[in-house]
């Protein structure tokens, strides 16, 4: 069981989150997309959106530095674990709160205004479930490993950390997993069950970025009365009809 939910599992849903995106982008381009229904409500879309995506460009980069960065990197550069922990804890508990708060807002939102209701999709839920659940999750980690430590302190970055680098570079180590806390372990196979369900929700907007706007030619607007070409402004009033 250790070798299918840390090994084989977590390969299977790498390889669903880069076929399906190949996938996705060959045979379905139009779609896409955002979906966006800013159209339909912006008031509090305004506040929901840029507090979920600051706050989750926050929790991203806490995963790359907690994730990727072996310890003994941060304590090259004078960064020892008190000083490492303090920042972890701060700043994943800011970005992970307005993550959290921009989410509710953005689900309060989709479920009480009627056009952006209708506009959602079975998969738009089943992406809100479990990227809420991950997110829940991962504060909780936060939350009861750092402040609420019963049993001594458990330092991801000597167990979960180690096996992540290892199943990135295709040497997984299952004993790594098998000794972290259950939170843990939650955390990391509800984010594995989201990566496979990425390339089949709107979560593809992710990869996507106006590139092509900054070499694009200029869009030239002209008139189609032949009177009002030139610089002189138009004639105010009604024009008469010779007749």
């Amino acid at each position: 069981m250790d070798v299918f939910l840390w090994v084989i599992f977590p390969y299977l849903c790498l390889a669903t989150f880069v076929v399906g995106h190949f996938w996705r982008y060959r045979y379905d381009k139009f779609g896409w997309t955002t979906r966006s229904s800013q159209l339909y409500e912006d008031r509090m879309l305004r506040i929901g959106s840029p507090l979920f995506h600051f706050g989750m460009l926050g929790v991203l980069g806490g995963h790359i530095i907690g994730l990727l960065v072996p310890r003994s990197w941060t304590e090259a550069v004078g960064i020892d674990d008190h000083l490492y922990h303090y920042v972890a804890v701060i700043g994943g508990l800011l970005a992970g709160i307005a993550a959290t708060v921009g989410m509710v807002i953005l689900i309060y939102r989709r479920r009480t205004v009627g056009p952006v209701f209708s506009a959602t999709t079975v998969m738009d839920k089943v992406m809100y479930f479990f990227l809420g659940l991950v997110i829940v999750l991962g504060m909780w980690n936060t939350i009861a490993g750092s402040i609420f430590t019963i049993g001594g302190e458990y330092n991801y970055r000597e167990g979960v950390s180690v096996w992540y680098r290892s199943f990135l570079a295709f040497r997984p180590d299952a004993t790594l997993m098998t000794e972290a806390p259950v939170g843990f372990k939650l955390h990391a196979l509800v984010a594995f069950v989201l990566f496979a369900l990425w390339p089949f929700t709107r979560l593809v907007h992710v990869f996507s970025a106006p590139v092509g706007y900054l070499t694009r030619p200029y869009v030239v607007y002209r008139s189609r009365d032949d009177k009002q070409l030139g610089s002189h402004s138009p004639r105010a009033g009604w024009e008469r009809i010779n007749r």
